[in-house]
């Protein structure tokens, strides 16, 4: 293969007639590159509400929900990797990024309405079709703006550090737009009513959830695609031919042995289906093992707010002083167990009692470590992606940031996808009942909720952080593949060769 880095015209650096690959990234460019941080937490504080309303507001048993995800999960696996090789390979006067951005825009917004207003008087049948298609419709909008926004993101800068900073700041966003998303959808889309205990339940919300959601989304993306296209003479550009289904697979090949690549890809994917996991269950968890209204689990979003402030100076202080690697083996670890520990503590009756003031002091306090750990180790693993992406120019001679970070996407998709599935499926197992306000909950039923949230989560955390020990690269080693590619990007922009 030949080297896809060309000279530019802008940020050059002295004398060499390329472009500064190890600048500085503008503060401003920064905030509108994190900007569509927004589109993804409005995804997330959707997300708390689907299961309950497909299954316990419409009637679709959580089995054919669990079936929805998997297989809208088997298409991300196919299309995200897709779009990532587009987005690599396309060619427009504006770039390779910003068109596929744009034009995601309107499908996301309509199909996120439509996910949560389907047509009254379906059946469970119609209803499983209904969300099936939605939520596929609606994942492959957003691979169309996320994968090119994230590969973006890691063509602004080559500094190793700078990369923590440009995915940091993207990262502290998007954990404040889920905070505030979620706080939103819980008190003021969903409060609890006379009618309805849980404003979940409560099937004449829903309208009010597809509106709002479908407007933020918009903005989010028009807002960050505008905002950073004052970007696109800094990035890379490409001499490949267009995408063809071919070359697709035999990069995927090479990815796929770059063992690094493989550490990361299986960590990500595997800790994602953990907090999907969570995700899912975790709802049906607060409402029935612990009596909580929406208002009080929404106490849960405020657990957040710690990582928003620490976690960007944490990720920076912990990769300087640990390098990357440790640190995602550390804050995984760390932010699993206190995830887990009140479920733990419950099962083990060692908890406080329904009635007892202490039950939100125990049962979200450790979670406000946890959540900062976490958004650290998403930092730090968006930085990782980066470098494994100059590694494969490295080895190969050409870059794949789109194709890399679909592997990003499709994790965070992951924790929607192999979480339903898991968590639609484990309700069914432990006999969940369709209609649980009129007909009550088992004991045993309760003791299931409680290992999905706590001791299974544990152990699927505990499979991510045994491939993160794969991974190989860290800061010496990636500075000695930067010397080698800036020397070879050098002698191919004066013309002297290079592969």
């Amino acid at each position: 293969m030949t080297d896809d880095i060309q000279p530019q015209t802008a940020a050059s650096s002295p004398g060499r007639g390329l472009p500064d690959r190890r600048r500085k990234v503008p503060l401003r460019t920064k905030l509108a590159f994190s900007s569509g941080a927004f589109q993804e937490g409005m995804v997330v504080a959707g997300r708390i509400t689907t299961l309950i309303f497909y299954n316990q507001v419409l009637g679709v048993s959580a089995a054919l929900c669990g079936v929805a995800y998997l297989v809208a999960s088997i298409v991300d696996a196919v299309s995200d990797p897709m779009v990532g090789a587009i987005s690599d390979r396309f060619r427009s006067r504006w770039g390779r990024r910003h068109p596929l951005m744009l034009i995601s825009a309107l499908p996301i917004a309509i199909s996120f309405y439509c996910l949560y207003q389907p047509l009254s008087g379906l059946s469970e049948g119609a209803l499983f079709a209904w969300l099936l298609c939605f939520l596929v419709l609606l994942r492959i909008a957003t691979s169309f703006h996320n994968i090119p926004r994230d590969a973006l993101g890691a063509e602004l800068t080559d500094d190793y550090h700078e990369r923590t900073s440009v995915f940091g700041w993207y990262n502290v966003v998007a954990t404040g737009a889920a905070v505030g998303l979620s706080l939103l959808v819980l008190n003021a889309v969903f409060p609890s009513t006379p009618e309805f205990s849980n404003g979940l339940l409560d099937p004449n919300r829903y309208v009010i959830l597809a509106g709002f959601g479908a407007v933020v989304m918009l903005a989010a993306v028009l807002v960050c695609t505008l905002g950073t296209a004052d970007q696109i003479p800094h990035l890379h550009t490409t001499t490949r031919q267009r995408f063809n289904v071919r070359d697709h697979y035999g990069e995927l090949r090479e990815l796929l042995a770059n063992r690094s690549f493989l550490s990361v890809t299986v960590s990500w994917l595997t800790i994602a289906a953990a907090q999907g996991v969570l995700d899912m269950v975790s709802l049906y968890t607060w409402i029935w093992v612990y009596d909580l209204s929406t208002e009080q689990f929404s106490v849960l979003a405020f657990a957040k707010i710690p990582g928003i402030f620490v976690a960007l100076p944490l990720a920076k202080y912990m990769t300087r002083r640990f390098d990357k690697k440790p640190t995602v083996i550390f804050t995984s670890a760390v932010s699993a167990v206190l995830v887990a520990f009140p479920h733990v503590l419950r099962l083990a009756g060692l908890f406080p009692g329904n009635d007892s003031a202490l039950l939100l002091p125990l049962l979200f306090g450790p979670l406000f470590v946890g959540y900062a750990l976490v958004t650290v180790m998403a930092i730090v693993v968006d930085s990782q992606l980066v470098d494994i992406a100059d590694d494969h120019e490295l080895r190969t001679g050409s870059r794949a940031e789109g194709t890399i970070f679909s592997v990003r996407e499709f994790a965070m998709k992951a924790t929607e996808g192999f979480g339903g599935l898991i968590g639609g499926f484990g309700l069914e197992l432990i006999q969940f009942p369709q209609n649980a306000e009129a007909e009550g909950v088992s004991a045993g039923t309760l003791t299931g909720l409680l290992v999905m949230s706590g001791p299974l989560c544990l152990v699927i955390y505990g499979v991510g952080i045994l491939f993160m020990m794969m991974y190989r690269l860290n800061a010496g080693r990636h500075e000695e593949i930067l010397t080698v590619l800036e020397a070879r990007r050098a002698a191919r922009a004066t013309g002297v060769g290079g592969r």
